[in-house]
């Protein structure tokens, strides 16, 4: 899994507290835990003790790490604190919430009422979380900059005294560690092959001495060889080395753009062609086991168990394909889920999982294993969020699969355009398959092109066997699945030019599918 790299700053107040004291308004302390499995809950940070408050706004932060790839489950508990013990069982509990990390940076506003237990109001009492900021462990300015130089010695390669290289970036950290002030040094070489390169000159500068570069100004520096200039009486330099450009950027992470408002739409696409086996059979991949699971739901619950909590609706669209499906038995690589092709979205991962279950018994088995309808299908879904000024909606479909794919070539062009959309696609493969053609479309290998030689825009497939996983607890597959969403997510809006508060407006679609469309 991917090291955390952010950490959410969160600010906590409360609303009509009980009052636990006699004769005195309650004195409220706000603690946060994390879930530390088993049953068992582990303090994160806690807030100050207000005096008298049934109404409080606690002053101090509380700082989670954040991870996308997994649910991160949170307790906030508030306490009337009567002695100055850490210790908050002598201490008399307010209520307190449960809920996700996911929930709260995925929403504006997040305010629960309290529960003292579960079904147990408060009384009136509520807690409100809003996330105030998410602080980058590493610096994400990135330094881009433009350089030329005029007049340097007989040295230079393709014979130019006067180069004006191609523009380059840098992370600020690797450049200056972040201080302005620091010492920088610029070499300028005559560059051999071998390693033998000559140098030129240096000069020395900052990033605060470059900054006039930014509004356009050019920056000079002469360029210096100092066994020249130990030598030689009337030296000047070696040539001038200019600063055309130097601008500072923020890189924003995926974080940044989810607390400015991003949606996830999720959607699903299951395998049911013959090669899965009868799902009456134990030996099938659809068979349903005693304790009511199968790798196809275990990939569902998975992966769709992190991703509903960036869409607030959580209404999911599901489909399957390969199967022969009533009341005409034709061969559908794009039917809903539960068979309403004008609705096909499923209430949360459990509708999900309750329209599987109910169409299993249904459908024929059947093949082949053609993946770019079901591609294409969410592809209008997302090119249609795009025209209707919608970006700030962003699309991941779930396939899941036991086989090689019949339609490599359509998939692949489906996949080129796709790269072009706010969307990424997700491959679970289950069974023992040869599941060669899906590491070939993961962009990790190089990047993707069409039939034709179009490349993608973009990498946005990610493909995992679930056999890696049969031993690995349940979170480690959404942990691996989920790795790279983040990155695809900015990269689209990277390449769009958005930055995160100034997405284009977020309009409600309502969209309907019509027999056709499908």
């Amino acid at each position: 899994m991917a090291a955390c790299v952010s950490r959410v700053e969160l600010s906590v107040s409360c609303r009509s507290l009980l009052a636990r004291d006699l004769g005195s308004r309650s004195d409220p302390l706000c603690v946060l835990l994390q879930d530390a499995g088993g049953g068992r809950w582990a303090e994160l940070d806690r807030t100050e003790k207000i005096k008298n408050c049934q109404d409080p706004e606690f002053c101090k932060k509380l700082i989670v790490d954040y991870y996308f790839e997994k649910v991160q489950k949170l307790k906030f508990g508030v306490y009337d604190i009567d002695n100055e013990s850490f210790d908050l069982n002598d201490d008399d509990y307010l209520g307190g919430i449960e809920c996700t990390l996911g929930q709260v940076v995925s929403s504006s506003v997040f305010t629960k009422p309290l529960e003292l237990k579960q079904g147990k109001p408060a009384g009136k009492g509520t807690i409100t979380v809003d996330k105030i900021s998410a602080e980058e462990i590493k610096d994400t300015r990135v330094v881009h900059l433009e350089i030329e130089a005029q007049n340097l010695d007989k040295k230079v390669i393709k014979n130019n005294l006067n180069p004006c290289w191609r523009k380059f970036s840098v992370p600020l950290q690797t450049f200056c560690g972040g201080d302005f002030n620091k010492p920088i040094k610029v070499h300028c070489a005559d560059h051999d092959r071998d390693g033998s390169h000559d140098l030129i000159g240096a000069a020395e500068t900052s990033l605060a001495q470059m900054q006039p570069a930014a509004a356009g100004s050019l920056v000079e520096y002469e360029c210096i060889h100092p066994e020249k200039k130990q030598k030689k009486k009337n030296y000047k330099n070696s040539g001038i080395i200019r600063i055309k450009s130097c601008k500072i950027e923020t890189e924003y992470s995926f974080l940044d753009y989810v607390m400015g408002g991003c949606q996830i739409n999720f959607t699903v696409g299951v395998d049911f062609t013959a090669s899965n086996g009868d799902p009456k059979s134990p030996d099938s991949l659809h068979y349903i086991s005693p304790d009511g699971i199968n790798e196809y739901l275990i990939a569902i619950w998975s992966v769709g168990s992190v991703v509903q909590d960036y869409d607030t609706d959580k209404l999911f669209p599901a489909f399957g394909f390969g199967a022969q499906v009533p009341p005409s038995w034709q061969v559908s690589h794009e039917f809903a889920l539960n068979f309403n092709p004008s609705n096909p979205y499923c209430q949360g991962i459990q509708g999900i999982v309750d329209a599987y279950r109910q169409t299993l018994p249904q459908i024929r088995l059947y093949g082949p294993t053609n993946f770019s309808p079901i591609i294409n299908h969410v592809a209008r879904f997302a090119a249609h969020s795009l025209q209707q000024g919608a970006a700030a909606q962003y699309f991941i479909l779930l396939i899941i699969t036991d086989g090689e794919i019949t339609d490599l070539d359509q998939t692949r062009q489906a996949i080129v355009n796709a790269s072009k959309l706010p969307m990424s696609i997700i491959i679970v493969g289950v069974g023992e398959a040869d599941f060669q053609a899906m590491e070939f479309l993961d962009g990790d290998s190089g990047v993707l092109k069409s039939v034709t030689g179009e490349p993608a825009a973009r990498d946005i497939v990610q493909f995992v066997p679930f056999r890696q996983f049969k031993n690995a607890p349940q979170e480690a597959l959404s942990q691996m699945v989920l790795a790279e969403v983040p990155k695809q997510l900015v990269s689209f809006y990277k390449w769009q030019g958005w930055p995160p508060l100034k997405l284009p407006e977020v309009k409600a679609l309502q969209i309907q599918a019509s027999p056709g469309y499908l």
